[in-house]
């Protein structure tokens, strides 16, 4: 139990506090920074950085409220230094990860690009993600649609997509049901909280 007396779901896997909102949570929707040797606040996407982390939730306006109250050097402790546009660190840190994910989730099979193999793979049932460009155009995304319990992942550029798969641009692509896919929604995921 809790100190409020309530259960804990210890399936959920491990929680942190966000220090701008107060809730605790699962750290998957939540954004680690450290302070570096330098003072500075420091975005560890990764979460592998060393340090003492400070758990921020992952949406634009959160991050901006914990720059705007200066809630970094309240957590630690400390007076910091908060780089400039370390908000668009982070999302480019995410972008980064993900199409990382996206490309190593490709190279094992588990991932495919293009209209035609999209399609074939939603009619087989081996899609369990389908992912569109974000500035694709409405009329060809829409002739395709999620997966029956699979996910949508519908905030990266065809640019962002492109580098994961080896190409130019990318506007459809699927994702199996394979190991990494959990963790291409989960960071995906963290990313749509920051281009809301």
């Amino acid at each position: 139990m809790t100190r409020g007396g309530r259960t804990r779901d210890r399936e959920a896997g491990p929680e942190r506090k966000c220090i701008v909102t107060g809730e605790v949570r699962p750290k998957e929707g939540l954004v680690r920074f450290v302070v570096g040797p330098d003072s500075a606040i420091v975005p560890d996407v990764l979460e592998k950085l060393p340090g003492r982390g400070i758990w921020v939730t992952a949406e634009r306006a959160t991050l901006e409220s914990a720059v705007a109250k200066k809630l970094f050097a309240r957590s630690a402790k400390q007076a910091v230094t908060i780089p400039e546009g370390l908000i668009d660190q982070v999302e480019a840190g995410l972008v980064t990860h993900v199409t990382s994910l996206l490309a190593m989730a490709r190279k094992s099979g588990d991932a495919v690009a293009g209209y035609e193999k999209v399609k074939d793979w939603l009619a087989k049932d081996y899609a369990d993600v389908l992912i569109q460009a974000s500035d694709g155009s409405g009329r060809g995304k829409s002739k395709l649609s999620t997966p029956y319990g699979g996910r949508f992942i519908g905030w990266l550029t065809a640019d962002e997509l492109g580098l994961a798969f080896g190409r130019e641009t990318v506007i459809h692509a699927a994702l199996g049901t394979g190991g990494l896919s959990k963790r291409v929604v989960e960071e995906a995921a963290r990313l749509k909280g920051l281009r809301a």
